[in-house]
């Protein structure tokens, strides 16, 4: 059986992995539990998420159904944030016997999911329509991520990286965790690149301990199991009450979707968009740095570098109308989020001055608008101002927001293979 979670957590605490980590436990004494749990990233943009709109599962193999069903539903029922009105949980339970019927069709949603905005009534009609064993609590928005991490977990055919998750014992939930800095820059030493978003160096942050009131400790992400838990003997902490190793799509832009042009660009959802800047880069209140883009229709759009991302701000700063290039990220309210970056072609700049006296050598004067210049003195005269190319500060290459703003989907530069323009790694 395939067992599917989500929305159990509010913002102020809880964590849906946390439950799947201790039903993997408790189920373990009445069920095997088959291959690491599933934890699957939607899409980033729907604004009813909690924290980072994570869906999980679990493959097991019961002699006991209804034991199964009755012990997952009772913790979700004991553990969910339920008196927060936006915590709506879901589960749903996948026989084996249903498996080859329900395969491509959970797996399509799972993608759908990813990338698109799905209903409520749509996750209950499919459910309904496969005949799944599901509970739906509340309104069941929770149904959505459940199921989609059961598609992802009969179809393992998508790229995948790992994170080890460690938590906190219960005791101490929502105080302020204790957690070594400099064994975290340690664990980063040691196992970078086969790890990444541990820490960001630029900025000097620890980025895989979270603030918030939820039961996680720290979580390390990896390109495989072995990675993280390497990384990870190296944390020294507070007790950890136990820890899960999940396989994910984090790290793999499974969200993006190609576009040829802004015509095609929906709300809450996420493109990869080619196009030339049309306007100069202005910094507005608070730190957002943003620029519009031009596609081949003439069309625009806004493109923005919100403050949390900090120094790559500095990058998309140096940018100038006609620059051509590529950028990743999600829409929301008719702007674009950027995630990475590719400068594909640079627009040569020049400082402009007005001509020099082909007499005095003195510089010429304006003569009035649109009429050119004229030297007082010697009565010489130009149409044509004086350009000097100017060397910009900025390379073609890929780039990237640093460790500390990454959203959980986004590709790590790392991780791009045969690029044929240079890598800036936001690290």
């Amino acid at each position: 059986m395939v067992i599917g979670i989500d929305d159990t957590d509010s913002r102020e605490g809880m964590c849906t992995t946390y439950l799947c980590a201790l039903l993997r436990d408790e189920l373990s004494s009445f069920a095997q539990v088959i291959s690491e749990p599933i934890l699957v990233r939607l899409n980033p943009t729907i604004p009813y998420k909690t924290r980072g709109n994570a869906a999980v599962a679990l493959f097991i193999e019961f002699e006991d159904k209804d034991k199964v069903i009755r012990h997952v539903t009772n913790k979700i029922s004991s553990m969910a944030c339920l008196d927060n009105e936006n915590t709506n949980p879901g589960v749903v339970f996948v026989e084996e016997r249903m498996f080859d019927a329900a395969r491509d069709e959970l797996s399509s949603f799972f993608k759908r999911a990813v990338k698109d905005v799905i209903t409520i009534d749509e996750a209950k009609e499919l459910a309904s329509r496969l005949g799944l064993e599901f509970r739906a609590f509340k309104n069941g928005r929770g149904l959505i991520g459940a199921l989609s991490a059961c598609g992802a977990m009969l179809d393992l055919k998508w790229d995948h990286t790992y994170e080890y998750l460690a938590y906190r014992e219960k005791e101490v939930w929502g105080t302020k965790r204790v957690v070594d800095d400099s064994s975290i820059f340690e664990a980063d030493r040691q196992t970078y690149p086969d790890t990444w978003d541990t820490v960001d160096l630029v900025n000097n942050m620890i980025v895989c301990v979270p603030h918030s009131g939820d039961p996680v400790l720290y979580g390390i992400r990896g390109k495989g199991a072995a990675s993280v838990e390497k990384a990870a003997s190296f944390v020294v902490s507070e007790p950890v009450e136990r820890i899960c190793v999940y396989r994910t799509n984090q790290g793999t832009d499974m969200h993006l979707i190609p576009v040829s042009s802004i015509s095609e660009i929906e709300e809450m959802h996420s493109y990869i968009l080619e196009g030339e800047v049309c306007s100069e880069p202005v910094t507005i209140r608070g730190g957002h740095t943003i620029f519009t883009l031009k596609d081949a229709a003439g069309d625009i759009i806004d493109c923005a570098a919100f403050e949390p991302t900090k120094n790559f701000r500095e990058l998309v700063r140096k940018l100038i109308p006609d620059d051509r290039v590529i950028v990743y990220g999600s829409v929301t309210e008719n702007t674009l989020n950027i995630e990475k970056i590719k400068v594909i072609k640079l627009a040569k700049e020049y400082d402009i001055r007005n001509p020099s006296c082909p007499s005095c050598g003195k510089r010429m004067k304006s003569a009035g608008s649109e009429q050119g210049y004229r030297c007082k003195k010697c009565g010489t005269s130009s149409e044509i101002p004086e350009k000097t190319e100017i060397k910009r500060d900025v390379l073609p290459g890929f780039y990237e927001v640093p460790p500390c703003a990454r959203r959980h989907l986004a590709k790590q530069l790392l991780r791009f293979e045969n690029e044929e323009l240079p890598v800036f790694h936001g690290r």
